[in-house]
């Protein structure tokens, strides 16, 4: 989670949360932060020492473009970019080196609305 905060008042904190909830591993990504949510923190995503399946942006987007760059270089899979936050270049460039791209879109919400509808299929079972 590029951009998480360590304060339980910020979205990035409460997204995370929610998503390390429900099993995902989260790796914070913020240079002014020592860890959040029991894990290390990294400045940058180049920092992370282990394999990165999927970046999620809490960014501003005038910072979107380096941390793509970064994600391009590590080989990344998927680029996700949370509500507000798009940048068509960025994102164009990503998607030219097989990237799967999602920008302007809650993971929460998404994986909410997935994770019930996986829920009303099996209860109609």
């Amino acid at each position: 989670m590029v951009g998480l905060s360590d304060s339980p008042l910020r979205p990035s904190h409460d997204v995370s949360a929610y998503m390390q909830s429900q099993g995902y591993r989260i790796i914070p990504v913020n240079p002014q932060i020592t860890e959040a949510l029991g894990e290390p923190a990294y400045a940058s995503l180049l920092d992370v020492p282990e394999k990165i399946d999927i970046v999620n942006i809490f960014r501003r987007t005038e910072f979107v473009s380096e941390v793509v760059d970064q994600a391009i270089q590590l080989k990344v899979p998927a680029i996700w970019m949370q509500e507000e936050v798009v940048h068509q270049q960025a994102a164009e460039k990503a998607r030219k080196r097989g990237i799967f791209v999602v920008m302007d879109r809650c993971i929460l919400q998404e994986h909410r609305a997935r994770l019930s509808l996986l829920q009303a299929n099996r209860a109609q079972r």
